[in-house]
């Protein structure tokens, strides 16, 4: 008689597991959503006090050489990282160690980065600030792609292109308010600055780690394998077109941020009253953003690989046509069709990497995906600095 409620309780929740395998997860996904946001809000203070902390400590010699290590952590450390999260899944079910291990650690080089700034170092102590920067960089790079990669328990594979619109529109509006944040960023300063981002990265991690370790409560704290989620195991992970893709978004999101802005202005700045190169970056972010979830409504029909080549090619053709023709109308058009590939792109991606990858190196496949889309912006960054 008294093994009666607890067995019922026990087939409730694996029931309850069960079906909700075949919907999103929101609880989980928000928390993924506001630490993701975080990460974001994170590389911008990042990219706007950089350079500045350079020439105060008198660092501007080293700008290349911070460059190049800048550009070999971005690449490297997310393929460890996923190494390390595939280990913790398979002896401990999960990947959850990792996150937490790595946003402790970003939590506290952002305090240490604020503590040295307070401190204001003399000329030996000053050298601590480079090194803070690396560790920065590490810090990020070991939990963001384990933390992205828990996509896939919070959404079934089919309806991966809608979670990953949220993370889309989230992060296109960010990147579009960003002169504001700057703004807010120069008025507190930077020892400010980096206590309240160690801050922020921190309590949304807890908030995802407390969120996704209900997911493992009824499966022995394990998370489901393939055969118990009716997804079929690959024989073995596609590396090569996993990076492919990686690079691909990459690319588009580094000509993006990049290159377009200019190229707009003097192009098609015209058209809206002498529109600035950032301006019209913004509305393409910002109409990014609005048409991300019908995209993803439409690469669900089309399917991953489809959306996906399709995207690439036209994606292609059209940065062909606005760095190469003249005519406003057709750069303007070319533009639109940018914009719409890009947000296709942008939602089909990481969702097809995923599907690529076995159930032993999820976290891993992950990390190469992010890999690739360093890959632009690194050689960019040590061009730059050259």
């Amino acid at each position: 008689m008294s093994t009666q409620p607890t067995e019922r309780k026990t087939m409730k929740a694996i029931a309850l597991t069960s079906s909700e395998r075949n919907t999103i997860q929101w609880k989980q996904l928000w928390s993924l959503v506001a630490l993701y946001g975080s990460i974001v809000i994170g590389w911008i203070a990042y990219q706007n006090y950089q350079p500045k902390l350079l020439e105060q400590f008198h660092f501007k010699n080293y700008t290349l050489l911070l460059a190049i290590a800048q550009g070999i952590i971005l690449i490297v450390t997310p393929p460890v990282a996923g190494k390390l999260g595939d280990r913790y899944r398979l002896e401990q079910g999960h990947r959850i160690p990792v996150i937490s291990a790595g946003i402790s650690f970003a939590s506290m080089v952002f305090m240490a980065v604020a503590f040295t700034l307070f401190s204001n170092p003399g000329e030996i102590f000053r050298w601590i600030l480079p090194v803070l920067i690396i560790f920065w960089l590490i810090a990020m790079s070991i939990f963001t792609s384990p933390a992205l990669s828990t996509m896939e328990l919070f959404s079934p594979i089919d309806k991966l292109p809608r979670a990953m619109a949220i993370l889309t529109i989230v992060a296109n509006l960010i990147y579009a308010v960003e002169p504001v944040i700057v703004d807010i960023i120069d008025y507190v300063g930077a020892p400010l600055t980096f206590i309240s981002g160690g801050l922020v990265v921190f309590i949304s991690g807890i908030a995802l780690k407390k969120n996704s370790l209900t997911l493992f409560t009824t499966s022995e704290n394990k998370e489901a394998k393939p055969e118990e989620n009716t997804q079929p195991d690959l024989a073995k992970s596609n590396y090569a077109f996993i990076f492919f893709m990686g690079l691909v978004l990459g690319t588009a999101t580094t000509v993006l941020f990049n290159l377009f802005p200019n190229v707009l202005e003097a192009k098609i700045g015209s058209l809206f009253n002498g529109w600035q190169g950032k301006i019209i970056m913004v509305n393409i972010l910002v109409l990014s953003a609005l048409i991300s979830w019908p995209v993803s409504n439409l690469v669900n029909k089309l399917g991953l690989e489809k959306s996906f080549w399709g995207s690439a090619v036209a994606i292609a053709v059209s940065m062909v046509f606005v760095f190469t023709v003249q005519s406003v109308a057709v750069v303007f058009v070319m533009t639109i069709l940018f914009t719409v590939m890009f947000t296709s792109l942008s939602v089909s991606a990481l969702p097809l990497a995923i599907k690529q990858s076995t159930f032993a190196e999820k976290v891993f496949c992950v990390g190469i995906f992010f890999s690739g889309v360093a890959l632009p912006d690194s050689i960019l960054e040590v061009l730059q600095a050259l």
